[in-house]
């Protein structure tokens, strides 16, 4: 008997049929002995219909407000599965973030969990109750219900299974586990059976929307087993949750599973990136954080960066990537600091994508880079800036290219499947 936490996403509880399908799920996992306990999302869209009445009510909403509101998305499906679970004769009932509670801290809308007071909760799974807990909520120290932002069924779900001490924590998603790339764009993509929390938390960084970076970080911290896997394939196939998923583990486990891994486990691509090119910048101490400064001030994310090689003049050129949806945004902080910086003009290009490999073997193997530039130069792809880290490294390229990059490195580093029905 095992102890597990389920947690279904938007997708998932969108409608009362896939609920019902959900509900058949979390009752085979509890007849089969399991102690369950099922975090829930909205259904799919409804988070968006509410944060646009909280718009319509008052532009300038108070954010603790606004958590009241959005919260209730959450509340509407533990309810409905609670109920739909009794109906097919379980024992079941909803614990929302305020009854455990999930203690929060830091603002609204972006809270972090400090601690789930899980005595009563841990109590009631072993009487043979199943909990149905809303994700994405919390209690402040004020007592005020808090949201974790978006994604945050995910960390929900990670957050409860580290206080009740789960065996392992199962997310149903819309996609049957985490493959090599996108199955969309290769077709010989493989569903990997088990990944690290490093690799996952790379890949979920540099474009995987498999799981929210934030989730994977905190089942690192607290080594908990998560494992993702589909409630469905299609709105007319049968439940999938007896496939294998992937589960993403510890390193130490993952050295148990398998001694000679690959040397590269994944391929990611990210479309929302846009380059900026300051040209001219003096080339002097303390320059370049003059540009990085207010952008960090702003809350405004910044990748690669690339400083040329130093001008005759004692002037450089300085290139780096920020998210797509904040490059009107940067560009207009930093033309309000130009005599500060003292560059001579900005060139921006919003048609880039990112392409990343990932994988622990690059700890222990060399020649990773090289391989990945040799590929892209083979197939007369131009790279515009590289970024590395232990297990990753990343490279800007133009985005018309993108699919064919996945594609040529996929290949170049032995991941395709030997046949398309693998």
């Amino acid at each position: 008997m095992a102890r597990i936490v389920m947690k279904f996403g938007g997708t998932s509880m969108a409608g009362t049929e896939r609920i019902r399908r959900v509900a058949s799920i979390v009752r085979r996992q509890q007849a089969a002995g399991h102690e369950v306990a099922v975090v829930v999302s909205a259904m799919a869209g409804e988070t968006d219909r509410l944060v646009n009445f909280c718009r319509e009510a008052n532009p300038l909403y108070d954010p603790a407000e606004y958590d009241v509101v959005v919260a209730s998305g959450e509340q509407v499906t533990s309810g409905l599965l609670a109920l739909t679970l009794q109906a097919m004769g379980c024992k079941a009932r909803s614990w929302l973030g305020w009854q455990m509670p999930i203690h929060t801290v830091e603002a609204h809308a972006k809270a972090r969990v400090t601690a789930i007071d899980s005595d009563a909760l841990v109590a009631s799974m072993q009487a043979g109750e199943i909990a149905v807990i809303p994700g994405f909520q919390g209690l402040s120290a004020d007592n005020r219900i808090t949201t974790l932002g978006r994604g945050g069924s995910d960390t929900s779900a990670v957050a409860v299974a580290a206080a009740i001490g789960a065996d392992r924590c199962d997310i149903y998603t819309d996609v049957d586990g985490v493959y090599t790339t996108d199955p969309r764009i290769v077709s010989r993509a493989r569903k990997l059976n088990h990944v690290t929390y490093e690799e996952m938390l790379e890949l979920a960084s540099v474009g995987a929307k498999v799981l929210q970076t934030r989730s994977v970080s905190l089942a690192m911290k607290e080594n908990v087993r998560v494992q993702v896997l589909s409630s469905f394939i299609g709105d007319d196939a049968v439940p999938a949750d007896e496939l294998p998923g992937t589960m993403i583990v510890s390193d130490e486990e993952m050295e148990g599973l398998d001694m000679e891994r690959q040397l590269v486990t994944g391929i990611a691509l990210d479309k929302n990136e846009a380059k900026l090119i300051l040209t001219r910048v003096p080339d002097r101490p303390g320059a370049v954080s003059t540009i990085f400064a207010p952008l960090a001030d702003a809350s405004i994310n910044v990748d690669m960066i690339i400083q040329n090689v130093g001008r005759d003049k004692g002037e450089t050129d300085v290139t780096f990537t920020v998210p797509l949806a904040d490059l009107a945004r940067a560009q207009a902080l930093l033309e309000d600091k130009r005599d500060e910086i003292g560059f001579n003009r900005i060139i921006t290009d919003s048609d880039v994508a990112k392409i990343s490999v990932v994988g622990v073997g690059m700890k222990s193997h060399a020649g990773v880079a090289a391989t990945m530039f040799k590929a892209l130069a083979d197939r007369g792809i131009n790279i515009q800036a590289i970024s590395t880290s232990e297990i990753k490294v990343s490279v800007l390229i133009e985005e018309a290219e993108t699919e064919l990059a996945v594609r040529v490195l996929h290949t170049a580093y032995g991941l395709d499947a030997e046949d398309e029905a693998a």
